[in-house]
């Protein structure tokens, strides 16, 4: 009998569930699930970037999904041996000591503060900076440095301060905090205990500050230093993480009975979207993964007698086993790719929707059929006419921290900016710099790993854009320098979980043999074009200018106001 195992790969907007032929290496079936509470912007704020999600969106999308591949691919639902589930992170949720979501609670099923916060929510900034002052100044362990050296707003500890400073019900409710992957992975297994529930090594290594040369997690003065709260809270974690190769639990009988499979499928520990669509990508030494979509995450490894106890400065950490085990998965980013892009479009957007598609005079057959084209060729459109600008024409310059910027050096308070607009400045000249700008904030991201003696020979992207794109994937080839690869599946964060979990379920001797079976192929590749080189790198060369101008306006502007 042939044996299958199923990858859930939770993104900002959707999940997907991914079906894989554990001998061939055949995806079988794939479904996915758009989250209805997030799709109507519950819960969250632009304006003051806050954004969180109501776990029974994630809920419902993990039955609809596994089901549906079930559906599709009519297999034996007994052979399906193993689930390993992947999601965005940081994105922590309040739970009660049984591990329920506390949005589950009365009083609190539309409290925001008892939502998952989710990894994009930059409402934590201040308390970002005080993390990362007191671990530069308390004269202890610098329990930021393997997180780069920089705590983020975007991170577990800062989060979770800032929930409880701001809502006092939620604070005196929460018994324990989880990592929206751990979340998922315990509520699909039996015998649930918080105490004993194996948390993912990945997750708590990247955003926890947790680390084996401390013990675990940082110690209780530290973080009693930060907030009382915090300090009780510790003891109400864990101490232990594990890899996403081992086995957190088998699925409950509940749960198998919902989706109509056995009690021996195994489920594997959880872990992050980007480390395991590297896994998916068949990630090997010396090649950065790309996984590129609303943001990117940047994941490379590194051999650890090769990085012994050198820590990179200014990235998203570095973790033992976070990608592969026994390998230290380094991780980089930018909080918006894709999302520039997305931005720019809503604002060309505004006078077709408050004039056109608001106006009397066409018919609503005709405003459907305009929404319809829109979605199809805006960026395509745009992308056709910015490719055919010549590279002798002048082009504005922009940058990419329209959400803040990730890596290196993570700073939310940083903004985007645009400059060198002209009376010729038109939408493609402004488009095409919007992706010179996330092409240049990749350079950055590579060029710091490079500075700190990290290797990288060769680019793989996946995800949406990478496949979608191949306007942006010459560009990024031409800024980087370097070959771009472009892995064929939609789906290698899902795989590299479906890896996990046939290597936990006992079908594979280890991570790296299991990826080279069932990771993605590869249908692009992407070479610089010498004649483009020499324009890009003076093009870099004011990026840089006009992101030192603003750092330095609003480090001026933040001193000032402090005074």
């Amino acid at each position: 009998m042939k044996n299958y195992v199923i990858g859930l790969d939770y993104g900002t907007d959707s999940v997907r569930a991914v079906l894989v032929d554990t001998g061939s290496g055949q995806e079988v079936a794939t479904d996915t699930f758009y989250y209805p509470r997030w799709q109507e912007k519950k819960y969250c704020n632009a304006a003051t970037n806050q954004f969180r999600q109501h776990p029974l969106d994630h809920i419902e999308g993990l039955e609809k999904t596994i089901k549906g591949v079930l559906v599709k691919s009519k297999i034996d639902s007994d052979s399906v041996k193993g689930i390993c589930i992947d999601t965005t992170g940081s994105s922590p949720i309040a739970v009660t000591k049984e591990g329920k979501p506390l949005a589950f609670e009365e009083g609190f099923k539309e409290n925001p503060n008892a939502m998952m916060v989710l990894w994009k929510d930059h409402t934590a900034i201040d308390e970002a900076n005080e993390i990362n002052d007191l671990a530069r100044n308390w004269g202890g362990e610098d329990y930021t440095k393997y997180e780069g050296g920089i705590y983020s707003s975007e991170w577990f500890w800062a989060k979770i301060a800032h929930v409880i400073r701001e809502d006092k019900a939620v604070k005196k409710a929460a018994y324990s905090w989880m990592e929206h992957c751990d979340l998922m992975t315990f509520l699909l297994i039996e015998h649930q205990d918080l105490s004993t529930f194996k948390r993912s090594r990945c997750a708590a290594g990247h955003k926890a500050m947790w680390h084996q040369s401390w013990d675990g997690l940082p110690s209780k003065d530290f973080l009693t230093r930060l907030d009382p709260y915090l300090g009780e809270l510790r003891e109400r974690l864990y101490m232990q993480t594990y890899t996403s190769d081992e086995v957190a639990g088998n699925l409950s009988a509940d749960w198998a009975r919902k989706l109509g499979l056995s009690t021996d499928c195994v489920i594997a520990v959880g872990t992050f979207d980007a480390h395991s669509g590297a896994v998916g990508a068949k990630i090997d030494k010396h090649t950065l993964v790309r996984v590129m979509g609303t943001s990117t995450c940047d994941i490379i490894v590194s051999q650890q007698d090769k990085l012994g106890d050198k820590t990179v400065h200014g990235i998203c950490g570095q973790v033992d086993g976070s990608v592969i085990p026994n390998m230290i998965g380094l991780e980089a980013g930018q909080s918006a790719f894709g999302d520039v892009l997305a931005w720019f479009k809503d604002v060309l957007s505004w006078p077709l929707e408050n004039l056109v598609l608001s106006s009397d005079l066409i018919s609503e057959e005709q405003k459907a059929k305009l929404v319809e084209e829109i979605e199809r060729d805006f960026i395509k459109k745009l992308s056709k006419a910015a490719q055919e600008i010549p590279l002798s024409e002048s082009i504005p310059v922009a940058l990419d921290w329209i959400n803040g910027r990730r890596t290196p050096d993570a700073n939310q308070e940083l903004k985007s900016a645009i400059s060198k607009l002209s009376l010729g400045s038109k939408a493609p000249h402004i488009f095409k710099a919007l992706i010179n700008s996330i092409c240049f904030g990749s350079k950055q991201i590579v060029d710091r790993f490079e500075e700190e003696g990290v290797k990288i020979n060769s680019v793989i992207g996946i995800g949406g854009v990478a496949r979608k794109s191949p306007f942006i994937m010459q560009t990024l080839a031409n800024v980087l320098n370097m070959p771009i690869k472009v892995a064929s599946s939609d789906e290698a964060p899902a795989l590299g979980a479906a890896v996990y979990a046939a290597v936990a379920a006992g079908l594979y001797p280890n991570v790296i043999e299991a990826s080279k079976k069932l990771g993605s192929d590869f249908e692009a590749e992407y070479h610089p074009q010498p004649e483009a080189l020499d324009t890009y790198a003076a093009l870099m060369e004011e990026y840089k200018e006009l992101g030192a101008f603003v750092e330095n306006n609003i480090n001026r502007k933040s001193t000032i106001n402090e005074l």
